[in-house]
């Protein structure tokens, strides 16, 4: 079943530029069952990065590697605070894929 995950971040003032080409280079095929990323900017430096994924599993598998991944441009982000470190994540599997205009569940 088709799983998400969500991670909240934002990006240290000026750093903005280096935190997208930075997140280009990181190579997807190197995550096995990743469908597709995508980065939002949700305003004023803050991101959210959702993964597609094939299922939940393939999120755990690759959890060491998004963790490389993160290490390549942590050093543009800043803390959240209280005690978040400079991401907030979560995962889970989708409950809805593919509901949009003119459709009904």
């Amino acid at each position: 079943m088709t799983a998400y995950n969500v991670v909240r971040m934002r990006v240290k003032e000026g750093r903005e530029q280096d935190f997208i080409d930075r997140n280009w280079q990181v190579d997807p095929e190197l995550m096995k069952g990743l469908k597709r990323i995508s980065i939002v900017s949700t305003g004023d430096r803050n991101y959210c990065l959702i993964g597609e994924w094939e299922d939940a599993e393939a999120i755990a598998g690759a959890g060491p590697i998004m963790i490389s991944a993160l290490d390549t441009f942590r050093d543009t982000l800043e803390d959240l605070g209280l005690g978040t470190g400079v991401t907030e994540a979560m995962s889970g599997e989708a409950v809805i894929v593919g509901y949009g205009k003119g459709e009904s569940p």
